[in-house]
């Protein structure tokens, strides 16, 4: 059996919301707040007898208006399914038996706990909050929760019902003792929990596994092999009395002298009458002997030293190791008998906690494919190297927008028979699993914008907060648009491979994750002749588009993308001008075409584009002297590039399109020239030391204004907002 869903209502962050399970491991991830650590503590109030199950006030969802609080008392209901699995055991089904809802071929059983205002006390509540002027609806609300918590909560009790919940059947507490549900949080004292043998889970695990050459097979045997097993256990427990005793009496020995001194003041201060005196006897069992020994930790070289002197990562291990060890002692039916578990379950809260990242994968490689001493596992956790470790069908990613939480399920979205499944999974390692995690995410074609996105967000917040400033507004009601900020992860999906993501976040259909999403791609527009046979698309510059539409068909990559999104609840698409734009780089010099910046050492040409870029300031030159600063070659070894550059500007000149003014032109031969000279890697990565450095001397004369390409700003905009 497994728990195959939880429904959740009104607990903490949790309005209303149903949760699916899977059997084995499920990893749940989101942002901070998300609600991943209340989660776990819900299945605890239902499943965990070890902790208390009263709530405080600060327990109930506050999401709430005053007039449902005003109509009913708060409650908290949380409900598990429990339902048949793969690896059934025949204790399963008795154990659940009183729980079930559905029983065919398969089996569901449910239990609910129900956090409730008793209902005698209902009119005295109701009464109350009428006096509350609601008049104010957040006065009202504070007030409220301010009476419920001063005048109610202590006369608030819980149930924990098994079945249909609206029977109000008590579950048995026979049964529920039957579930082992062991919860490890994300702040937990490991030296005191298990470090000596004087503890009793390092006690009780000792217990179990000594003798453990005998025990190991005994369930398998015949009761004739067993009683033998038994029998040679009592045999050296036999030996182990007598060699303790013998221990014992040396003792004595040792103490006679001692001893008729001690009991001198004994008789003294009259402890020793009617013939009654004092004396010392003993004897020591395992489990005494238990608590002399201590957690070491021995070196290949030789060094022993204890546990206490180790990292919290490497004791966290040995803890969970050693919990593993006692939900098999308490799972063992020949060794607990009547009282061994049925169903165990792990819940861990961050397993990362210091943890080195290749110690977080072996550790969770270990919980999917080690023993099966839980059945199921629950793991939150906000590490990349854990997700990237896991398979997208184990995700369950929590996403908390504006107080309400949302589900994801990463691995059930994907349309049948599609590639996109596989290709995410490949695509998910440590650092692009991040996406699963931030409140929004933007997605970039290529490592140029990988590498500069946050920079350009950095200059376009110093743009916005001037502007901002410049309109009477102040610091405090300023909305930042800067990445950290607003949690955004920049991710770069290596090409024009957005479709096989958005089918993860698309809040259109059920089961995905709701963040926004923009995702920015290049135009490139392309053209192919309509009179050549066979041909193909070919990239073309901007200032070509439409000129010859007798010879060619011309496209781009981003309008048909634009359009599919651009009233889409969570996604959108964002690219340069459908006349004007073509790549990032292209952008970057017609929104700077005097920005010597851009001309960094991994650029070719650059006495040709410093010379263009100057030509900017001086209004004298024209277009063609624009053009004559680009060299032809010859005509055995032309210069096809920039020959294409000044046919296509001479053609737009021919043409006299009033759209392309003499500056767009001129913008357009440095742009076109500059795309011709960066390799995208190298270059990004010297423009962004280069833009950094410039950013450092923001508010000095040092500072070169540097203009962030428009579509840029809007993709910004629409994520932050």
């Amino acid at each position: 059996m497994y728990i195959s869903k939880i429904k959740i209502k009104s607990f903490r962050n949790f309005k209303s919301e149903e949760i699916d399970f899977r059997e084995g491991v499920n990893v749940i991830i989101g942002h901070n707040n998300a609600g991943k650590s209340n989660l776990l503590r819900a299945i605890s109030l239902v499943l965990d007898n070890k902790r208390s199950r009263r709530l405080e006030v600060d327990d109930f969802c506050k999401n709430v208006s005053f007039s449902e609080l005003k109509q009913n008392p708060p409650e908290v209901i949380i409900q598990l399914t429990i339902s048949k699995g793969q690896n059934e055991t025949i204790d399963d089904l008795p154990t659940v038996a009183n729980w079930l809802t559905e029983l065919d071929s398969s089996y569901k059983a449910q239990l609910t706990y129900r956090f409730f205002l008793p209902e005698k006390e209902r009119g005295k509540y109701i009464n109350e909050l009428q006096q509350i002027d609601d008049r104010n609806e957040d006065k009202a609300k504070k007030q409220a929760w301010r009476s419920i918590r001063r005048n109610f909560m202590r006369l608030y009790t819980y149930n924990i019902y098994g079945g249909d919940a609206l029977l109000h059947n008590q579950a048995e507490t026979d049964s529920l003792q039957k579930l082992d549900f062991q919860f490890l949080d994300a702040i937990r004292d490991v030296e005191r929990d298990m470090l000596t043998g004087r503890n009793a889970l390092l006690r009780d695990v000792f217990q179990f596994f000594i003798d453990y050459d005998l025990k190991e097979k005994m369930a398998c045997q015949t009761p004739e092999e067993q009683e033998q097993r038994k029998g040679e256990i009592r045999l050296r427990q036999n030996e182990f009395s007598e060699e303790t005793d013998q221990l014992l009496q040396k003792l004595q020995k040792r103490m006679e002298g001692g001893k008729k001194e001690i009991l001198s003041y004994a008789n003294e201060t009259g402890a020793s009458f009617n013939h009654a005196k004092p004396d010392f006897e003993g004897s020591i069992s395992e489990t005494e002997m238990f608590s002399t020994l201590q957690l070491i930790i021995k070196h290949t070289t030789g060094i022993e030293i204890p546990a206490t002197h180790n990292g919290l990562g490497y004791n966290n291990l040995i803890f969970m190791s050693l919990l593993l060890a006692k939900m098999q002692v308490d799972s063992d039916g020949s060794y607990m008998g009547s009282n061994s578990k049925v169903f165990s379950i792990l819940a861990i809260e961050e397993p990362e906690a210091h943890l080195h990242p290749a110690m977080q994968f072996k550790f969770l490689k270990f919980l999917k494919e080690g023993r099966n001493t839980a059945r199921q596992i629950f793991v939150t956790t906000h590490s990349t190297h854990i997700t990237s470790a896991v398979t997208l069908d184990e995700l369950i990613c929590l996403h908390n927008e504006n107080g309400e939480t949302r589900v994801g399920y990463p691995g059930t979205i994907f349309p049948p028979d599609n590639n996109s499944k596989k290709y995410v999974q490949r695509f998910l390692d440590a650092t692009k699993s991040d996406m699963l995690f931030a409140q929004k995410v933007v997605f970039v074609e290529g490592l140029a914008e990988q590498l500069l996105l946050s920079l350009f967000a950095r200059y376009y917040d110093i743009e916005k907060r001037a502007k901002h400033k410049d309109n009477g507004g102040s610091s405090s009601d300023y909305q930042p648009v800067n990445f950290e900020d607003n949690h955004i992860a920049l991710i770069n999906v290596g090409g024009r491979y957005f479709d096989h993501f958005l089918h993860i976040f698309d809040s259109d259909k059920p089961n995905t994750i709701n963040k926004k999403v923009a995702c920015i791609t290049d135009r490139d527009p392309v053209r192919k002749s309509i009179i050549e046979k066979d041909s193909h698309f070919k990239k073309c510059y901007p200032f070509e588009i439409d000129q010859n539409k007798d010879e060619y068909e011309y496209s781009n990559n981003a309008s048909e993308l634009i359009d599919k999104y651009t009233s889409h609840s969570n996604i959108r698409f964002f690219s340069q001008d459908a006349k004007k734009g073509k790549t990032l780089e292209y952008d970057l010099v017609t929104s700077n075409p005097t920005f010597q910046g851009l001309i960094t050492e991994s650029v070719s040409n650059k006495k040709q584009l410093s010379t263009l870029m100057s030509f900017m300031e001086d209004s004298t030159k024209t277009v063609q002297d624009f053009l004559n600063v680009l060299s032809y070659g010859t005509e055995e070894n032309p210069n096809r590039q920039n020959w294409a550059i000044k046919n296509g500007i001479d053609e737009l000149e021919r043409n006299e399109k009033p759209q392309w003014n003499e500056d767009d032109k001129k913008k357009a031969i440095i742009a076109s020239r500059y795309l011709n000279s960066v390799g995208k890697g190298e270059n990004a990565l010297d423009l962004a030391v280069a833009l950094e450095e410039n950013l450092a001397k923001y508010g000095s004369a040092e500072y070169v204004e540097f203009n962030v390409p428009e579509y840029i700003k809007e993709a910004i905009e629409w994520v932050c907002k």
